[in-house]
């Protein structure tokens, strides 16, 4: 009987032991840093993960995944595209996260050091400086300055995009791209 109850307590080890690595190559997969998952706006939680939002800067958003761990809060957006070549994030994509990180200060009054961008092929650290966080309250004002004129002047700049746009049969600036 001795030898049954080793025995058995070895295989529920075995089993333990093959779930903990299963749940660790899942999470190194998924692109989520070590730590434990606080806010998420996907899957089962998201009908219940409120949008952040501050006041002072008048910005609210919902990042895909907030991670506590000892670097502290890290925000996580998850991208269902390759990312671009040169393992540089896009720019629209990088003033997400940092948006997010300024939110997440805002609500829990600590700066997160960074936070990531998850591409299908490849995660992307975006690290919060004090020279991001400066760009995106620039990027914010601009904006608000652009909501009060009557015509705003959109960017060509992404010939694809602009072929894709749905309202390029009435832009004017169409033919520039």
């Amino acid at each position: 009987m001795t030898w049954f109850l080793l025995l058995f307590s070895l295989l529920l080890l075995g089993i333990a032991l093959w779930l903990a690595l299963r749940a660790r190559r899942g999470q190194q997969r998924s692109g989520l840093p070590q730590g434990r998952l606080v806010y998420a706006d996907t899957g089962r939680w998201s009908a219940v993960a409120r949008p952040y939002f501050s006041p002072r800067y008048r910005l609210t958003g919902k990042p895909d995944y907030l991670v506590a761990s000892d670097e502290g809060l890290t925000p996580v957006e998850v991208k269902h595209t390759a990312a671009p070549a040169g393992g540089r994030a896009y720019d629209s994509h990088i003033m997400q996260v940092a948006a997010y990180c300024l939110l997440v200060e805002e609500a829990h009054g600590e700066t997160p050091p960074y936070g990531l961008i998850r591409y299908t092929d490849a995660t992307v650290r975006i690290d919060y400086t004090p020279a991001l966080r400066a760009q995106l309250l620039a990027l914010l004002e601009q904006v608000r300055a652009d909501r009060g004129q009557a015509d705003v002047g959109r960017s060509h700049r992404d010939p694809a995009r602009c072929r894709a746009c749905g309202v390029r049969h009435a832009c004017g600036d169409a033919a520039l791209a």
